[in-house]
């Protein structure tokens, strides 16, 4: 049970994060420069680099709860990595084919972008935190530009 506690724990804290890091990158010098690199580019770097770039920046975090106990360190580490995955696929979703983001009722990364809102929308995978912090801003997003996206599924997107 300690191990599923901590799995769900880790992922739902990975999410606070990416939200909180993503505001902080609108707002910081040192952390954005990458960023606004990111939104001139308007491209996710593929799901694997994302990935690793997630991997990267936590995994210090991943281990800390295996210093306490084994089962809380396999549920934690479990859950920040499977977050990391899914963090990473759906920004580059979101960036090629954000129509097939049907886990949210508006796909706030993509809009994001292509609205240019610095101050709204900062999840990647998720809305929640957007909408618990106030900074959700539902726009009337699905226009003819992405229904007139060629139908792909949700594995063709870009890898590496």
């Amino acid at each position: 049970m300690l191990i599923v506690i901590c799995f769900i724990s880790a992922f739902i804290f990975a999410s606070l994060v990416e939200y909180w890091l993503h505001r902080l990158m609108h707002v910081s010098e040192r952390l954005g420069e990458r960023h606004r690199d990111h939104h001139r580019r308007n491209e996710g770097q593929g799901v694997l680099w994302e990935f690793r770039d997630y991997v990267q920046g936590s995994f210090i975090a991943m281990c800390i709860p295996f210093l306490f106990s084994l089962p809380a360190g396999i549920g934690w580490f479990t859950g920040a990595l499977v977050y990391s995955a899914f963090s990473a696929y759906a920004h580059q979703l979101q960036h090629e084919n954000p129509i097939k983001c049907f886990w949210m009722k508006m796909p706030v990364h993509y809009v994001h972008h292509k609205y240019g809102m610095w101050r709204h929308n900062f999840g990647l995978a998720v809305d929640w935190w957007d909408h618990a912090f106030g900074t959700y801003k539902f726009v009337d997003w699905l226009t003819e530009e992405e229904l007139s996206q060629p139908k792909r599924t949700y594995w063709q997107l870009r890898w590496r």
